[in-house]
């Protein structure tokens, strides 16, 4: 009995959809083709789309993500189409580092150096911190960088 409720609403709707433009003269609906290079587009992009989501539901201020650099074109475009700051360095095996959100922690992240192995104790803390990451983690990587990088100087 349920089975053709389900039916019968899905058929409903089908006709309505099919009939709905009374001006339209062909009610014919081409499907969309999508190719195997958009479906593996769209596939390895998902994180991405969801991080723009998440960021214009004010979850986050600044997103960092990391994706195929072939994607690049793809990715610029959607964050202007969004109207979303952002900045983007490449890193080894063509890969991209895209950050994006706030004006004002983009332009934070652009005084950085684009390797991350290669910020500072306080830069890493400050892109921590920006990303939402937990405070008293990041308080303790500090400390941790800190503490490293005085033994260095005191050893030299």
């Amino acid at each position: 009995m349920k089975i053709q409720a389900i039916n019968n609403y899905t058929a409903n709707r089908q006709f309505y959809n099919n009939h709905s433009n009374k001006n339209s003269t062909n009610t014919f609906k081409a499907k969309t083709v999508i190719t195997p290079e958009q479906l593996a587009e769209y596939s390895d992009l998902r994180v991405f789309h969801h991080h723009i989501y998440e960021y214009k539901k004010g979850l986050r201020n600044l997103i960092l993500t990391t994706e195929k650099s072939k994607y690049r074109e793809p990715i610029e475009d959607r964050l202007k189409n969004e109207q979303i700051d952002y900045v983007i360095h490449d890193i080894p095996k063509d890969k991209i580092n895209v950050y994006f959100g706030e004006k004002a922690c983009v332009d934070v992240v652009k005084t950085f150096n684009p390797k991350l192995n290669e910020l500072s104790p306080e830069q890493d803390f400050i892109l921590g911190i920006m990303l939402g990451y937990d405070r008293v983690k990041q308080c303790l990587r500090y400390l941790k960088f800190k503490d490293k990088t005085s033994n260095l100087t005191r050893t030299t």
